[in-house]
């Protein structure tokens, strides 16, 4: 039987119900600094609840991010916090678990129009890998909304010779589009050959993974998913706060572990969670996928 590995969920989300502090633009990035101890309690949640992936805490942590708010020197401190903190939580729980590096949009997410062009997305993103190679086990490119996005840090992320994998987002009309419009064979087609060893569809509504994700297990390659629970990403503009974006109340444990249940039916190897999925929607997984 084919093997499905357990991804964790969404960190920032779950940060920001235990955080003791409002949202900030920096957000995850800020509780780095602010209240490290609740990044760890989240990455061991996820592991008891059956992780067997989890993904450091540096989604917000980019140079140009850094760079915005005026504290470039936070960039690399706040990386190795994020590795720290995930490999603490590991150690805690005493789990085999692999700890995954992040290279996120470096702007903002689902504005692919704010991207630079490749050569620049690509120096910036091995400035992120430099910091993260060597100290995890595995690279996960996420929320990719551009070809230029996801080629440019597919290609800096496997020159680290660690697995990569590549989170596309689609649109959330269910069309088979990347959030910049561009039709999702073409982003895979542009991602053959540069060495991923997973092609992921993340941090979109589950129905419109659910309508995409056969364009991905068709090409053959290994595929998995791991979706948000909000009802709208529309409102959130570069620099806002992730408080204005709306948690949907259908996706409960067992409403997300059926979706979940799909992806695996259309050939998903590797599923898990984006914002608004908690541990309790991985306990739910893992207890099938046990259980079964």
């Amino acid at each position: 039987m084919t093997h499905i590995t357990l991804l964790d969920g969404g960190m920032g989300q779950e940060l920001l119900k235990r955080s003791a502090f409002p949202a900030h633009p920096m957000w995850s990035a800020k509780v780095l600094l602010d209240e490290p101890e609740i990044v760890q309690a989240v990455h061991e949640d996820f592991i008891r609840a059956g992780a067997e992936v989890i993904t450091i805490n540096a989604y917000s942590a980019t140079p140009e991010r850094m760079q915005s708010y005026g504290k470039p020197e936070w960039f690399k401190l706040l990386q190795a916090r994020a590795i720290n903190l995930a490999n603490a939580a590991r150690d805690k729980v005493g789990r085999k678990v692999r700890v995954a590096g992040c290279l996120p949009p470096l702007h903002t997410s689902y504005r692919p129009d704010l991207s630079p062009d490749f050569d620049e997305n690509l120096r910036l993103y091995r400035e992120i890998v430099a910091e993260q190679a060597g100290k995890v086990d595995l690279i996960q490119c996420e929320t990719m909304a551009s070809i230029v996005e996801a080629t440019a840090a597919c290609t800096a992320a496997v020159e680290t010779g660690l697995p990569v994998w590549v989170g596309l987002t689609v649109a959330d009309d269910g069309s088979p589009n990347l959030r910049s419009g561009e039709a999702l064979p073409e982003a895979l087609a542009a991602l053959s050959g540069l060495g991923a060893e997973a092609i992921l569809l993340n941090c979109s509504i589950p129905e419109a993974i659910n309508e995409c994700l056969p364009i991905v297990a068709a090409t053959g390659v290994t595929c998995g998913a791991y979706a948000n629970g909000f009802t709208s990403i529309k409102a959130l503009k570069q620099g806002g706060t992730v408080d204005i974006l709306t948690a949907r109340t259908d996706l409960t444990p067992n409403a997300y572990a059926d979706h979940v249940q799909g992806w695996i039916d259309i050939g998903a190897t590797i599923v898990g969670g984006c914002c608004e999925v908690g541990p309790a929607h991985i306990a739910e997984i893992s207890r099938r996928l046990h259980h079964d």
